[in-house]
């Protein structure tokens, strides 16, 4: 992972301990080679302390899919989370049309996000989020391009608080990966995800 201090806007000294031991263990999160993960810039305003990362799955020289995760922490806790941290991703892939035309692919994909938590034994409270399709067609001097189609997954949940009132974020990291690289239709990880359905590869992936 790259150098940390892009993202440590709120996560200095003063930072409570809890926040700085869930920030340590992102940091520290061991992944899959194809998801390359730097930090960024944290929002400033949606908690005291906030820390974010951001990945883009990569195969050669094509990105095909990339997010972003946000930490976000308020040591007074927050009625709407109902704890003290709270995790905010965005994901974005391109899909093949007919992938996209599929009515079933909001519920799918949102049961995507579930089942990388629920297959790592993380628990966590009160998800929310969007899915959301979109199609571009081109026109004039851009007519030769073929429609384009890309899915987005919006979404946040409480995560746990485990020792010392820490959640396991290295764990929720490594699930949010998982989550990419199915949207990015990478083959799953290990033996153990064989059921695992992923998206067939977009076309034309973007090159880097």
């Amino acid at each position: 992972m790259d150098d940390p201090k892009e993202g440590d806007l709120h996560t200095g000294d003063t930072a409570p301990p809890p926040f700085r031991a869930a920030v340590e263990a992102l940091r520290s999160a061991r992944l899959r080679p194809q998801i390359e993960v730097e930090t960024t810039r944290a929002p400033q305003r949606l908690a005291p302390h906030a820390y974010a990362l951001e990945a883009t799955v990569v195969d050669g020289d094509q990105d095909l899919a990339d997010g972003r995760l946000v930490l976000l922490h308020d040591p007074a806790g927050h009625d709407a989370w109902h704890g003290t941290f709270r995790l905010v991703t965005l994901v974005r892939a391109e899909l093949e049309p007919e992938m996209a035309a599929d009515p079933l692919l909001p519920e799918v994909c949102w049961s995507w996000l579930t089942g990388a938590l629920q297959a790592r034994g993380l628990t966590y409270g009160e998800p929310s989020g969007t899915v959301t399709r979109a199609s571009s067609h081109y026109f004039g001097g851009l007519s030769a391009r073929p429609a384009a189609s890309q899915i987005e997954i919006r979404a946040s949940w409480t995560p746990r608080e485990g020792l010392g009132g820490v959640p396991d974020t290295a764990a929720h990291l490594a699930s949010w990966c998982d989550l990419l690289a199915q949207v990015a239709g990478l083959p799953p990880a290990g033996p153990g995800d064989a059921s695992v359905v992923t998206l067939p590869q977009r076309r034309g992936p973007q090159s880097r």
